[in-house]
């Protein structure tokens, strides 16, 4: 059957018209992941140039107890942040599981300060075993000083020199910190940080 020659070009048309849309489409899908991913890529530089810069210290040593001193110092840019929370990490790279019978628990363990120095219960909304204080904000250029104390050995350690093994286990060991920042309109930042236990503190400490 012959098809007259109006319809062959109307049919071409709507072909070449279907086609130019799709191409379009396409095109413009394709154009809109290209510009995703390149403001995607522009907020991660941004993210990364906004990384917090913390001054931290321990002073003012008195008995077994001292200050930690946290600043944020930086960037500039940054300005401030809304939250902050800071957390003790294990000053070693031990792995510690609870695998004796009727020895302490997996949760008793992670609740231990495997350090030489832990935040002071009832200061400064210290949780009961010193690993954590409340969150708080600071502007850039401030700072806010937290009470800190010698840990104590887990109640399961058993000896009459467990105290005297305890301080020479982390004689030489730094306090670990691990501070977790926010900004509205920014992902969190994880700061880890090691802050040296002055030698001063760790022969008074020690004595």
């Amino acid at each position: 059957m012959d098809i007259p020659r109006g319809d062959v070009a109307s049919l071409s048309t709507a072909g070449l018209s279907t086609v130019a849309a799709f191409g379009a489409w396409f095109a413009a899908r394709r154009s809109g992941r290209t510009a995703d991913t390149v403001a995607r890529i522009e907020q991660d530089r941004w993210h990364a140039d906004l990384l917090p810069q913390f001054d931290l210290s321990i002073e003012d040593r008195e008995g077994d107890r001292a200050t930690l001193r946290v600043r944020l110092i930086g960037p500039l840019p940054l300005c401030h942040l809304d939250e902050i929370r800071i957390e003790i990490a294990q000053s070693d790279d031990m792995s510690r599981t609870a695998t004796l019978t009727g020895g302490p628990t997996q949760e008793q363990v992670d609740a231990q300060v495997w350090g030489p120095v832990c935040f002071t219960h009832g200061a400064d909304g210290a949780d009961v075993h010193g690993k954590t204080v409340a969150p708080f904000s600071l502007d850039v250029g401030t700072g806010r000083p937290f009470s800190i104390e010698r840990t104590r050995p887990p109640h399961w350690q058993e000896g009459h020199d467990r105290a005297a093994r305890w301080r020479d286990q982390w004689l030489n060991s730094p306090m670990r910190v691990v501070l977790t920042c926010k900004r509205e309109g920014f992902k969190s930042w994880v700061v880890p940080r090691d802050v040296e236990v002055p030698e001063s503190a760790r022969v008074r400490w020690v004595g």
